[in-house]
């Protein structure tokens, strides 16, 4: 719900207004004759709706043309029965202008003239992703549809009867895409609802989303937060490859009072992968050092744009390899270091994990061929693809209590785009082929291990993890702390969390985020000391 000045609601409107001008000095015979019979209660629904949505696609630059992707669709639907509108009225204006031909039918879609222009704005709304035009249009519908059907009946009386079974299919027809759109119209409002939120950023703090140029790449930056003189956390999501930029806000919003939140979907993924796909379709640049180089990059742009001499870095799960790397190098750039689900090393882990769910499999007198031949199929045959099928069995033994949200955070987010989506299915398809795309960060995620780096920080480090996370195990996460040196370093579980903690209590996870950066220890989580 950006507000702007929309040229496409203004060609809409012109497209609407045109011919009903034109109509004023060729009504059909007998117009004035029906026009007392009028419902005045349609007729009061129809006029709040022409005001509702002139104004709605005046002021919403959502209307306007962006990017082609999939949702374009909407726009080009609604185009199309724009057409159709106009074609209307031409077969109008070249009719005898009689009242059967103004309350007629179009390609089987009943009284066109009024049906058409309100499901051309109704589909507007929904490319537009906003709710303040779906109402209106709805509002409009009611009283306009309503009233040509009423005119209709008048001028032709009741139409015959189908079969009951065409009946049967238009009404089922009618029910499922009532649904259908129900459904649409509803996220799309919570996302609105959402984003309106996030206005107050706007005053005197920030609610951005952009593409930076990082080391040659544009990459995708999300920024917001209610005061640019707050400290800055840029966040690093996991994976490697798996961006969260548009679920974010699920914690952030409980953080942007404080700080100025920053995400980025990271080189070789995400929004950032599509927009270079032309010049590294197969991310042959999506190295580790360069991430490093690309994280300072964008380091330096937060420092110099929000005046820190320094900022907070926290990373979620690969996130923390490269945070803890960078933190390591850089720490004249780094004010703390946020670690969630510390990565120490995943071959340890997932070992560690296998022979937990091993022994509480053979406790519970379960057959355990499988979960052996999985094992074995990984230290015969090394790979992600063979590593993910033995994460799925061990997973079955280890339940995790509060279950994360992070789908209906992203469905209803309101940051979530065509390209999030279509990475999101990517990561749903071959997963060979998606691990392929990756290879050099996978690579190095693999075989990478913490205790074989430095352990020596010279900023204040602080870890948070589940304590159902079986990922990253909370024993290996307390080994690496009580081996690493730092200024000042802890700890905290939050009790029944898997991997995705911050997806599971965003709430508690922001309140535990917050006061381990400000230096309070939040209630409600449990000190590893």
């Amino acid at each position: 719900m950006r507000l702007g000045f929309s040229y496409v609601g203004l060609i809409y409107l012109v497209m609407l207004m045109v011919p009903n001008i034109i109509w004023a000095g060729k009504k059909p015979k007998d117009y004035e004759k029906y026009v007392g019979n009028e419902s005045k209660v349609l007729l009061a629904f129809e006029r709040a709706g022409e005001v509702l949505v002139s104004c709605a696609a005046l002021v919403f630059a959502d209307f306007n043309v962006r990017h082609w992707d999939m949702w374009s669709l909407w726009l080009i639907l609604s185009l199309a029965l724009m057409v159709l509108y106009e074609i209307y009225w031409v077969r109008y204006f070249r009719s005898k202008r009689e009242m059967s031909d103004f309350y007629s039918d179009l390609l089987k879609i009943p009284v066109a003239g009024a049906t058409l222009p309100v499901a051309a704005f109704f589909l507007l709304g929904i490319y537009g992703s906003n709710i303040l035009m779906i109402i209106s249009t709805v509002v409009l519908g009611i009283g306009h549809i309503g009233i040509h059907l009423a005119h209709q009946r008048e001028v032709l009386g009741e139409r015959k009867k189908k079969p009951i079974g065409l009946r049967i299919v238009k009404w089922t027809a009618v029910a499922l895409l009532t649904v259908v759109f129900g459904v649409i119209s509803a996220v799309i409002a919570v996302r609105n609802v959402r984003y309106v939120g996030h206005y107050p950023n706007m005053i005197n703090g920030v609610d951005e989303s952009l593409y930076l140029p990082l080391n040659g790449q544009d990459q995708y930056v999300l920024m917001t937060g209610r005061d640019v003189s707050n400290p800055v956390i840029v966040y690093l999501h996991g994976g490697p490859s798996s961006p969260d930029s548009y679920v974010t806000y699920s914690f952030a919003d409980e953080l942007t009072d404080q700080f100025t939140f920053v995400c980025w979907d990271q080189r070789g993924c995400g929004r950032t992968y599509f927009r270079n796909i032309a010049d590294d379709p197969d991310n042959s640049t999506a190295t580790f050092e360069q991430a490093l180089a690309d994280l300072d990059a964008l380091v330096d742009y937060v420092r110099e744009r929000f005046g820190q001499e320094k900022v907070i870095v926290m990373g979620h799960s690969y996130g923390t390899i490269l945070g803890s790397q960078y933190v390591l190098r850089h720490p004249d750039k780094v004010s703390e270091y946020i670690a969630v689900a510390q990565v120490v090393s995943l071959e340890r882990s997932d070992i560690y994990s296998y022979q937990d769910a091993l022994r509480k499999a053979k406790a519970a007198g379960d057959d355990t061929s499988s979960l052996e031949k999985a094992y074995s199929v990984v230290e015969n045959a090394p790979s992600l693809v063979n590593l993910m099928a033995l994460r799925r069995l061990v997973g079955e033994y280890h339940p995790v209590a509060v279950q994360e949200s992070s789908t209906w955070y992203a469905v209803s987010s309101p940051y979530f785009g065509m390209d999030d989506f279509r990475w999101f299915l990517k990561q749903l398809g071959d997963m060979g082929e998606y691990f392929e795309l990756n290879k050099q960060l996978f690579d190095y995620t693999v075989a990478f291990d913490a205790d074989k780096e430095s352990k020596d920080y010279a900023v204040p480090v602080y870890f948070i993890s589940g304590s159902d996370d079986w990922i990253c195990p909370v024993d290996s996460v307390k080994a690496y702390y009580n081996g690493i040196t730092a200024p000042k370093k802890d700890i905290y579980l939050i009790e029944g969390c898997g991997h995705n903690v911050q997806y599971s209590l965003p709430q508690e996870f922001a309140t535990v985020v917050a006061g381990l950066a400000l230096g309070s220890a939040p209630n409600g989580s449990e000190t590893v000391d």
